[in-house]
């Protein structure tokens, strides 16, 4: 491991983030720099930009712009609200019951969209005013919706699970996909149960008790959006198609959802929905390619195997070595966004962790979530923003009520980290 080589790559990383300069960009000039110190200019450029092409020549990725698309059609076509009053006629009459609405509801669309975002636009858009109209405080209800949006990070189907597979080497996507339910849910019933003590500490209204009657008929107008996930995610551990098509799978039925049998969308529609399908997939492409050309520099000099030994000399210890990992993960989340956190940051610590036996499915799944937590910290959160911004509220309003919350979300997460058959015991069952 060269020092100048580290020195420039970090310095002008860091220089840059703090000058403004869009992750993407920062990440791209940094490994470029870091590569004219070290190797010719001519060979650094086109290194560079062979790099960034051949990352993103790969199948498994085509799976993002679809799902991308997918969530796209989910967040315009209905989906969200059928949600909502299913999740309402389960738990609606429980102390507290609209932020446990709201947190099942962001579960339900988060898995089926994939997006953290869509999540808290869509289902934030719709409960925050209802919550606020009921009588619970606008910034309790925009802290449950932010850190509930994350949840569908790690319940299947995930994009980011899919950026996971690509830097770890190709662990089995499905493997990852169905790993993902048990610790999602498991963040989900933390917020849960921090959302539900808080409103019954501030005596936030009950709902009306719902029939059974109401609680089917509300089951059977969500059962179409629901079905997505057994469709996908059932057609991948049967084997009878790949994520990469079960995502273009996803596009058509939602397609038809949304446009054939809700009727929420019209044909007038779907340029708008393209174009913004094209700008997020660019997004998410360009942060791909320059941060696994970041990821060939960082190998190029040795980093991985530097940082490697420099954790394994601290302690030999899983369990201390993963406290640290997860440490520098969640300082790197409050400044980094997910894709290239993931990106950059697997190929560094999952050679640490799997010599000391940990499996790569566990630690894949632990890094999302770590992760997940950045997405509500200023000043790159993007859930967070999007959050405050959907229920009008500035961000200083929302830190205390997501205190509790975080709190809630590290519990979970030193839960998956620690008891590896969170996340294994279900690819165990399905022999993934």
């Amino acid at each position: 491991m060269e020092f100048l080589e580290v020195i420039v790559l970090v310095l002008s990383f860091v220089v840059l983030l703090i000058l403004g300069v869009p992750i993407a960009f920062s990440i791209g000039v940094s490994a470029l720099l870091t590569m004219l110190v070290s190797i010719a200019p001519d060979a650094a450029f086109t290194t560079m930009a062979q790099r960034m092409a051949t990352s993103l020549d790969s199948f498994a990725l085509l799976a993002i712009p679809f799902f991308i698309l997918a969530g796209q059609f989910m967040n315009r076509g209905g989906i969200a609200s059928r949600l909502i009053d299913f999740a309402k006629a389960l738990v609606g009459t429980l102390p507290g019951g609209l932020a446990y609405v709201n947190i099942i509801a962001c579960m339900l669309f988060g898995a089926i969209s994939g997006s953290a975002v869509a999540a808290a636009s869509a289902i934030g858009g719709i409960m925050s005013p209802r919550m606020v109209k009921e009588g619970y405080s606008r910034p309790f209800s925009a802290a449950v919706n932010i850190t509930s949006a994350t949840t569908g990070m790690i319940i299947p189907p995930s994009n980011i699970l899919i950026v996971y597979s690509l830097a770890s080497g190709g662990v089995s996507i499905a493997a990852l996909f169905v790993a993902g339910y048990v610790p999602g849910i498991l963040l989900g019933l933390s917020l849960m149960l921090v959302a539900g003590f808080i409103a019954y500490k501030q005596g936030y209204p009950v709902g009306d008790r719902t029939s059974i009657k109401e609680v089917i008929k509300k089951f059977f107008d969500a059962l179409p959006s629901l079905l997505l996930l057994v469709v996908v995610i059932g057609g991948i551990i049967a084997g009878i198609f790949t994520a990469t098509e079960a995502s273009a799978i996803a596009v058509f039925y939602t397609f038809i959802l949304s446009i054939v049998v809700y009727r929420q969308i019209k044909l007038a529609n779907l340029p708008e929905i393209l174009i913004q399908t094209v700008i997020t997939t660019s997004i998410v492409m360009i942060l791909i390619g320059t941060s696994m050309g970041m990821s060939w520099v960082m190998s190029f000099e040795n980093i991985p195997q530097g940082v490697s030994e420099a954790l394994l000399s601290i302690s030999d210890n899983k369990i201390v070595v993963l406290i640290i990992i997860n440490l520098i993960l969640l300082f790197v989340g409050i400044f980094m966004d997910m894709t290239p956190a993931v990106l950059i940051f697997t190929p560094i610590f999952l050679p640490v962790v799997t010599a000391l036996g940990v499996d790569p499915v566990h630690f894949g799944i632990m890094m999302v979530l770590n992760l997940c937590i950045g997405l509500c910290t200023p000043p790159v959160g993007s859930v967070l923003f999007v959050g405050c911004g959907v229920a009008n509220i500035s961000i200083s309003k929302v830190i205390k009520p997501l205190v509790p919350l975080f709190i809630a979300m590290v519990v979970a997460l030193l839960l998956v980290t620690y008891i590896p058959a969170l996340s294994l015991w279900l690819p165990g069952i399905f022999g993934l």
